[in-house]
């Protein structure tokens, strides 16, 4: 933020009461970062360490430069993508002289939605379906409303999700689903979520209610599938990293492979706003790292998109440039962190939702290079409230 030090008490004020109170009635069980295991396969929750806020000596606050004009906190979940955040935090205090970033812990990608809502910093990592959600008032946020949306800033990386099937269950496509006993990650992940959204929309919805959905924690996953109680999960990572560290784990314990894509499941991804397509069709095994020959030449998946959302009161100046930053500082970010995918502009904005406000400044610098599309919608600040729908 500038240094305006009313406002600038006011964000904090206001983070330090939201820690206080803890959300009670907002977060709860189900707000889970779906990278709280880590992609890389640490699945303590730390982020190679870097997950209790102390990251480089930065995550705990005290990566303000009180010479430079703007600052961002930057509220920012546990494992995977706290170090997505330190990462991108490396790259400012290495690319900017007027901006300067500090990583503050998050409690996932829903509670940092309620959180902005409170006023709590600048920006933080949510995702595209979340903040899907919170515009249309549906799954946690029907309850508890936001009153203002956090505003989009850009893309960071995806999580890519397809199914698997182990090889003795007889499932081959999508269709065989109906029956089985299918694992869509833990309660509360949401990757989970998203994959169940896609997964009940229309042109699926026959099969997936005759799905056995299974309900248990990413850790016990692997040993019951061993055991022949789950005949079909989700796999989940970031597309030349590797897949997530649960989903390591079976692929070292159990023989699997994909299950083939119907043009119905297609139909359904492509109808869900909160999750984009993406289909891989060059080695996809090797794209995620497999162990194993998963039996498949192309991979259809339902992408979670992480996202930096910003307040509304953010500068346009501080995020204007952070964008840059994100975009011209991209070797430094995904030097610090190889999950970061961003190569150039229009990597920063693939897939945005629709009719969803964009921060004044992301907006402008999607304009200056070339990637900003006439229909997209700019925030006004006069109109905070008018964009949930």
């Amino acid at each position: 933020m500038t240094r305006d030090s009313a406002k600038r008490r006011r964000f904090l004020q206001a983070a330090a009461a939201a820690g206080a109170i803890g959300f009670a009635g907002c977060l709860g069980d189900e707000d889970v970062d779906p990278d709280a295991d880590d992609p890389l396969g640490d699945d303590d929750g730390n982020g190679n360490g870097n997950g209790n806020g102390n990251g480089n000596g930065n995550g705990n606050g005290n990566g303000e430069d009180e010479d430079a004009e703007y600052h961002i906190d930057m509220g920012t979940s546990a494992g995977g993508t706290f170090d997505v955040g330190l990462a991108i935090e490396q790259g400012v205090a290495e690319g900017s002289d007027i901006l300067s970033y500090s990583t503050i812990e998050s409690p996932g990608y829903v509670g940092t939605v309620y959180r902005l809502a409170q006023d709590a910093f600048e920006a933080g990592f949510t995702d595209t379906n979340t903040m899907n959600k919170a515009q249309h008032d549906v799954d946690s946020f029907e309850e508890e409303p936001v009153d203002q949306l956090p505003w989009f800033g850009f893309n960071v990386f995806p999580y890519s999700i397809y199914m698997m099937a182990l090889d003795d269950s007889g499932i081959e496509t999508f269709d065989d689903l109906a029956g089985a006993d299918v694992y869509p990650a833990e309660p509360g992940y949401s990757t989970r979520a998203t994959t169940l959204d896609v997964l009940s929309q229309e042109p699926t919805r026959d099969v997936y209610d005759e799905m056995n959905i299974v309900d248990m924690d990413v850790s016990d996953a692997p040993g019951a599938m061993e055991e022949g109680r789950i005949d079909a999960a989700i796999a989940y990572g970031t597309p030349g990293v590797g897949n997530t560290g649960w989903v390591v784990e079976y692929d070292a314990r159990i023989d699997v492979h994909y299950v083939q894509h119907t043009d119905a499941l297609i139909e359904s991804i492509e109808s869900f706003p909160g999750a984009a397509l993406s289909i891989y069709d060059d080695n996809p095994g090797e794209t995620f790292l497999w162990d194993q020959d998963i039996g498949t030449d192309e991979i259809v998946a339902w992408d979670l998109t992480p996202t930096i959302g910003v307040h509304p009161d953010t500068p346009d100046e501080a995020i204007y440039e952070l964008c840059r930053v994100a975009d011209e500082h991209s070797d430094v970010i995904k030097g610090a962190e190889e999950r970061y995918s961003v190569e150039e502009p229009a990597d920063m904005v693939s897939a945005p939702l629709e009719d969803y406000p964009f921060h004044p400044g992301a907006a402008e610098y999607y304009q200056d290079t070339g990637v900003w599309e006439d229909d997209w919608v700019v925030g006004d600040r006069d109109q905070v409230g008018e964009y949930k729908r």
